[in-house]
């Protein structure tokens, strides 16, 4: 063999254990690469009975009640929709109708029981803290969500 082929042998066998290496860690780092799976992905893989996973969706309407800390809802998303209870101080843009993401496992019932809720919000949102000073300063004026304009 040529020095030539010598090198392009080297570089392709290079690339192959790369492109081998690349396809092991992605398919190891699966489930930590999404952010959060949908009820419809859950209700097509169920997750194992205490599986830590991240469930995200809309809070649906007329679905939360509450009881001291503790918060029983339905996150859904449109399609399908899971039970979630969580025993804890509920985030201040918490709401029905509302984008929420909730890290938890599922109980022998399935029941999601949340450790963590994070509540979403669009682009548009600005603290009122924010709005206020800006207000104050005169470089803001224009109605936002944290004042009740959508």
């Amino acid at each position: 063999m040529t020095r030539k082929q010598i090198r392009l042998t080297a570089i392709g066998g290079g690339l192959a254990f790369l492109a081998l290496a690349a396809f092991i860690a992605l398919t190891a780092l699966e489930d930590n690469i999404v952010f959060f799976r949908s009820p419809s992905e859950l209700a097509a893989k169920p997750a194992a009975i205490g599986e830590a996973i991240r469930i995200g969706g809309l809070v649906r309407e007329g679905s939360v009640t509450r009881d001291g800390l503790r918060a029983d809802f339905q996150v859904t998303d449109l399609a399908h929709d899971i039970a979630v209870s969580y025993e804890g101080m509920l985030p201040d843009l918490f709401r029905e109708g509302q984008g929420v993401v909730a890290e938890g496992r599922f109980d022998g019932s399935g029941i999601f029981r949340a450790d963590t809720v994070l509540a979403k919000h669009d682009e548009t949102y600005m603290p009122p803290e924010v709005a206020e000073a800006l207000e104050k300063s005169g470089k803001y004026n224009a109605p936002h969500p944290a004042k009740g304009a959508p």
